[in-house]
């Protein structure tokens, strides 16, 4: 990793409000923190998820989306409001230089004063169309690859909105979010890598879950309910 050192351009928290025409229960929504914030092993104090199955938990404490995507994203879809500034895909913490070809699962950064260690990519889900009024949004950001990742909490602390993101151990470079993102939605049944994935310690269980039943049962998993409502 080319640098080390990344100051946050956002750390944000949100409430749970109706989202978009299903007036679905959601914590997308999130705004800018102007003070210091505790982040616990759930995540945030004051950050909330409308679905506590599907979302936050302990393995999703953060959400990490690097800012750089979206230029990207402004070119593909066009001009939109959400882009502006970070926030549009749910993230509590934003910067740039940092993607997921750098970041890999189990990667340990101080957050401010707190410890986090990379757990599993993003899996986009269909509240992305209702956030953006767009319905091919998830199935964008998931055949992208911009995904942005998750972090487990490992030691709890203070995060200011000036404070940044240090990388203070990295044990397997070579498993990044990239890297598993492609065995995970594009080279599907590759025995060799889901194997390997399916023994990362540090990723998040149900990610091993699921590299070891598509190896038992040589069948991918439907995502059609999470993409698509």
């Amino acid at each position: 990793m080319p640098n080390s050192s990344f100051p946050l351009i956002g750390l944000l928290i949100g409430v749970v409000r109706r989202l978009g025409r299903r007036a679905a229960p959601s914590g997308i929504a999130k705004a800018p923190v102007t003070a210091p914030v505790l982040l616990r092993r759930s995540g945030f104090q004051g950050d909330a998820q409308g679905d506590t199955v599907r979302h936050g938990g302990p393995e999703r404490a953060v959400h990490h989306y690097p800012f750089d995507h979206y230029a990207s994203w402004k070119s593909e879809i066009g001009p939109h409001a959400l882009l502006d500034q970070p926030g549009a895909f749910g993230e509590n913490v934003s910067t740039t230089g940092l993607t997921e070809a750098d970041v890999a699962i189990g990667d340990i950064f101080r957050l401010g004063h707190a410890l986090v260690q990379v757990s599993q990519g993003r899996q986009p889900c269909w509240k992305l169309h209702e956030r953006f009024a767009d319905t091919r949004m998830a199935r964008r950001v998931q055949v992208s690859g911009r995904t942005g990742w998750y972090y487990r909490v490992l030691e709890e602390g203070i995060v200011s909105p000036g404070d940044g993101l240090k990388l203070v151990e990295r044990t397997n470079e070579y498993w990044t979010i990239n890297r598993v993102w492609h065995h995970f939605y594009i080279d599907t049944m590759n025995a060799g890598a889901l194997r390997q994935i399916g023994k990362l310690p540090a990723l998040a269980r149900g990610w091993r879950d699921h590299a070891a039943r598509r190896l038992a049962t040589g069948i991918v998993e439907d995502w059609s309910r999470r993409l698509d409502g």
